[in-house]
């Protein structure tokens, strides 16, 4: 049954945990590596999932989705959650989180410009000015509104980029998927994880350290609940609170309208829980980035 204002709670709720999210990474961040937190989170996802599959008995169904669309998702997997958010994490363990969350949010852009070659679509004039808006607020925030480019960490840059391009590729090659989200989630986050653990073999195998050093590592109890908010409020909840306000709403327009609160909502929790000096080219690059995705939305 369609029902907005039911549809509006779970948007809010799961806008509301997006937000907590770029803090959450940092602090996870003192505690563990990149690869780590991913792994962490990555298992706490696939319990969410797990769960979720139970209460709706569901089973049966990914199981027959898991047998005929096993490469696919081997596929997936790779991409979201295994290089996607290791590539996110890796551009926060090297950049203040005021920037790589507004980084971040121009993956939409990133997901327009690749949909021109793979989907050939078309851009209109209107388009690609929304887009250079959006990439405008990026190099704003890049250069902190300073020309000294020697102060820019353009590793960050380069990888909170790089993030975009991997999660526009995932929705783009979903574009088509008519396979039901949970248990699609579930096969992503099962595959997702087997990559991690061969992740971590190359790694021990790299450093020449003892492989269940690195599958079993001493961290402190700090990083592991961090790790485990992580993955249930940026990849496994928040993603069914959202799937759930779309399923219910009888508008989705006004419901998308509603993440554009996100950022803004994460910046404040970043200044008053972090203690990040928010700089004022963070707000204006930020908020050009969301002028140019409203604009960008409203033309399709």
């Amino acid at each position: 049954m369609k029902d907005q204002r039911k549809a509006i709670a779970f948007a809010l709720s799961a806008v509301l945990l997006w937000s907590t999210v770029a803090t959450a990474f940092k602090i996870a961040l003192q505690y563990l590596t990149p690869l780590q937190l991913l792994s962490i989170a990555a298992v706490s996802s696939l319990v969410v999932f797990a769960v979720i599959l139970t209460v709706q008995q569901r089973w049966l169904e990914t199981w027959s989705l898991a047998r005929h669309r096993s490469l696919f998702y081997v596929l997936q997997g790779f991409i979201n959650p295994a290089a996607y958010y290791l590539v996110l994490f890796a551009a926060y363990d090297q950049l203040p989180a005021q920037q790589a969350q507004a980084i971040n949010y121009t993956w939409a852009i990133t997901m327009s410009l690749l949909a021109v070659p793979f989907l050939q679509q078309t851009l209109s004039k209107k388009e690609l000015m929304a887009m250079l808006l959006a990439y405008g607020g990026v190099f704003l925030i890049a250069t902190g509104g300073n020309w000294d480019f020697q102060q820019t960490n353009w590793l960050g840059i380069g990888l909170a980029l790089f993030s975009t391009l991997l999660w526009a590729s995932y929705w783009l090659i979903n574009t088509k998927n008519t396979d039901k989200p949970v248990p699609a989630l579930f096969l992503c986050f099962f595959w997702g994880t087997l990559w991690l653990v061969g992740f971590h073999v190359v790694y021990a195998w790299w450093l020449q350290q003892p492989l269940l050093a690195q599958l079993l590592p001493q961290i402190a109890i700090e990083g592991i609940w961090a790790g485990v908010y992580v993955g249930i409020f940026e990849m496994g909840l928040t993603f069914f609170l959202w799937l759930t306000a779309m399923r219910l709403a009888t508008k989705t327009a006004q419901i998308s309208t509603l993440i554009f609160l996100s950022p803004f909502i994460s910046l404040a929790l970043i200044y008053f829980i972090l203690d990040e000096n928010i700089q004022i080219a963070t707000v204006i690059g930020l908020c050009l980035i969301c002028l140019g995705l409203y604009k960008l939305k409203d033309k399709q």
